[in-house]
């Protein structure tokens, strides 16, 4: 049976979980019911944007869910470097993120979803001001958004953001843009530090009568780490808003990425050894890259002719080119376009209060997809030897949802929802030889979801919900290897229960929470870490703990931690019985403690944490070690609109595994005629090193 008792960090947040409860209910025993006063209606002109939310009703709609969500105030990132998502995210709850080649390349991944996929994301919906990022077969790159050029990032952690029409196992993050209304004058900001890095980001932003817009550059280098990492980035967004009445306001955004990266590959645990900076030797043969540019419009009307009532409408269009010489030249061209309708109305039934939103989602993609055969350096003006495929990639997604929220009194509220899915992903093979690869599949999906919420006290609030997911492979599963394997839909029947308190200068929420997934997809690499392609599992199970607390315990004083419990493990499987899925440490924390005597200096050291060794292979034969490693981030305001920050990096320079490949078995070959014969696990290409000891420095001028 799963287990958590060989977790050292399970313990204290399974006390912390038991305990809680205690904690809640004396403060419900001691809490008066709260007041119910009349309802009063003031009239007045209001020229700030119908959509998207201000921070504080984004935050209070977020509480409102039967179910894990975080909101990241992107205001505080600024304290210190912002270049990956590990920066952005860090101390959300229930994320984790590792960075892959250093800077912007991460992978990212909510109660294993998408582990298994080591490049473009999947397993989770990313969203810039509720429009999806993903393309139409659900893949995502996140170097898409500036996390420096949100106003704050909204997580919704499992299948439960039928807010936005996402029912997928990991949920869904969506980005939120600043408007003119919060941004009125100019910021600039620069960043400087190891390994040749440097960024620089320009914003002006500001309103007049009914218009408003935000108008973002930026651009960011480094030489990296390692060998052959070099990275370059530009990005350009913005939005310009218009209140065409007080009932009625639309809004366009438009980003431009033009993102340069250099890959150095996997080592093995010897390479990795002698020495973590170097790059692997096929990578720098091949002059291996990732090199993308995406223009990115959107066009978003809200409508709200009364109060409670409102009616979203978006369209999207973007356009990406991919140039990715890996183990072969890979090159896309794709096209993707969408149109998301939405309506939420909030009033009262039977007396009592209650919310209902509903909405359709439509997106279609188009890809034509090249490939050649790397020549890597010995041409290096162009890679591209004989071609050895090409194919056309369909893609569409269609959605339907609704979810209810019923207030059953005044501390009790239901939930019910469901989302109905749609899917197709054709593949035409314009090279038949040796052999027609076309197919065409449809995948379809209903997935319900039941919720309840308890309001135990004002700030504490109880939640439990049941909800399916179902997520159609992206091409990147059906054909990312070197053959096409028609994989199945991924489902799964998840539930959890959770805590959230915010009282008296704490900040916590706590959850526990199970799936049962079946037909997991696992995407494999080999020893080298070239993708094999994809297969389905048949039952695999998903369970953990999520902690993650914040506390003012004085007035000058902040502490702040944030922890996994994973136990991922297959259920009964032919190949691997009970074993482990690989790709993802069983334990892992973020914490920071921070002193700010006042706004002129803020000293704030931290600590990240994983405690043990954790597998890489679904055999269980080979493992990536365990670190620590802590930072220290100093940051304070010079002067009335002129902030500061050095943010330095694995101090003590402890050489550790940030992320690893994702094999099926590292052991010997298994040979038919001496199946007694021992299988020893084999050394290979599955490690990639985090960065050593870095130090960054940056400035920002507010005008």
């Amino acid at each position: 049976m799963p287990t958590l008792r060989r977790h050292p960090l399970a313990f204290a947040l399974a006390a912390a979980l038991v305990a809680l409860p205690a904690v809640a209910a004396e403060t419900a025993e001691t809490a008066n019911d709260p007041a119910v006063l009349d309802r009063v209606e003031v009239e007045g002109q209001n020229l700030t944007p119908l959509a998207p939310l201000s921070m504080e009703g984004a935050k209070k709609r977020l509480a409102e869910r039967a179910g894990a969500t975080t909101l990241v105030d992107a205001e505080a990132l600024r304290q210190g470097r912002v270049s990956t998502l590990s920066d952005a995210l860090g101390f959300a709850a229930g994320v984790f993120v590792q960075p892959r080649f250093g800077s912007e390349e991460s992978r990212i991944a909510i109660r294993g979803s998408g582990v298994q996929r080591t490049f473009h994301g999947r397993g989770l919906v990313v969203l810039q001001d509720g429009i999806p990022i993903n393309l139409a077969d659900g893949g995502f790159d996140m170097q898409s958004i500036d996390a420096l050029s949100a106003r704050y990032i909204e997580v919704w952690r499992g299948p439960n953001a039928l807010e936005y029409g996402a029912a997928s196992l990991g949920g869904a993050i969506n980005y939120v843009s600043p408007t003119g209304y919060d941004i009125d004058g100019t910021r600039l900001r620069a960043e400087a530090g190891s390994f040749g890095y440097g960024r620089w980001q320009a914003q002006w932003g500001g309103h007049s009568g009914a218009h408003d817009a935000v108008v973002s550059l930026g651009g960011f280098a480094q030489d990296g780490y390692r060998a052959n990492a070099r990275q370059e980035n530009h990005r350009l967004g913005a939005n310009w808003g218009y209140r065409l009445s007080d009932t009625l306001d639309a809004r366009v955004y438009l980003t431009h990425v033009d993102t340069r990266s250099a890959l150095p590959g996997s080592l093995t645990r010897a390479q990795f050894l002698a020495n973590p900076r170097q790059a692997a030797a096929g990578s720098v043969l091949l002059d291996q890259r990732r090199d993308f540019e995406l223009t990115r419009a959107s066009l978003r009307v809200a409508y709200r002719p009364q109060a409670g009532r409102e009616l979203l409408v978006s369209a999207f269009a973007s356009d990406q080119v991919l140039d990715h010489p890996i183990f072969q030249v890979l090159q896309q061209d794709s096209l993707d376009r969408g149109l998301d309708v939405r309506v939420r109305e909030e009033g009262e039934i039977n007396g009592r209060r209650n919310v209902f939103v509903a909405g359709f989602g439509h997106v279609r993609g188009d890809t034509r997809d090249d490939r050649w055969v790397n020549r890597g350096r010995a041409n290096p003006a162009d890679h591209r030897g004989a071609r050895t495929d090409q194919s056309d990639q369909f893609a569409t997604s269609t959605t339907m949802f609704f979810e209810n929220q019923h207030w059953l009194g005044q501390r009790w509220v239901a939930v019910v929802g469901a989302q109905g899915l749609s899917a197709q992903r054709r593949f035409e093979d314009r090279v038949p030889v040796p052999f027609n690869a076309s197919f065409d599949r449809r995948y379809d999906a209903f997935s319900p979801k039941l919720g309840l919420r308890f309001e135990a006290a004002e700030g504490v609030q109880w939640f439990a919900n049941l909800s399916r997911s179902a997520e159609p492979p992206s091409f990147g599963e059906l054909a990312g290897g070197p053959n096409v394997t028609l994989v199945d839909l991924q489902r799964a029947d998840s539930g959890e229960v959770g805590l959230r308190y915010s009282r008296e200068g704490l900040d916590l929420d706590a959850v526990a929470y199970r799936a049962n997934v079946e037909n997991e997809l696992l995407a494999l690499t080999d020893g080298n870490g070239n993708p094999l392609g994809t297969r389905n599992a048949d039952r695999t199970i998903h369970q953990g703990l999520e902690f993650s607390a914040r506390w003012a315990f004085a007035p000058e004083w902040q502490a702040g931690v944030n922890a996994l419990v994973n136990d991922f493990r297959f259920d009964g499987d032919a190949a691997f019985g009970d074993n482990e899925l690989a790709g993802l440490p069983r334990e892992w924390l973020r914490a920071e403690l921070a002193w700010a005597p006042s706004d002129a200096i803020r000293i704030a050291p931290n600590l990240e944490w994983v405690p043990n060794d954790y597998f890489i292979d679904h055999a269980n034969t080979f493992t990536a070690p365990g670190y620590a490693i802590w930072g220290l981030k100093v940051s304070g305001r010079l002067s009335e609109g002129l902030s500061w920050f050095v943010d330095g990096r694995n101090l003590g320079d402890r050489a550790y595994v940030a992320t690893t490949g994702v094999v099926a078995d590292t052991r010997a070959p298994f040979n038919p005629a001496n199946p007694a014969a021992v299988r020893p696990p084999r050394d290979g290409a599955y490690y990639l090193p985090g960065d050593g000891r870095s130090v960054y420095v940056g400035l920002e001028w507010r005008l």
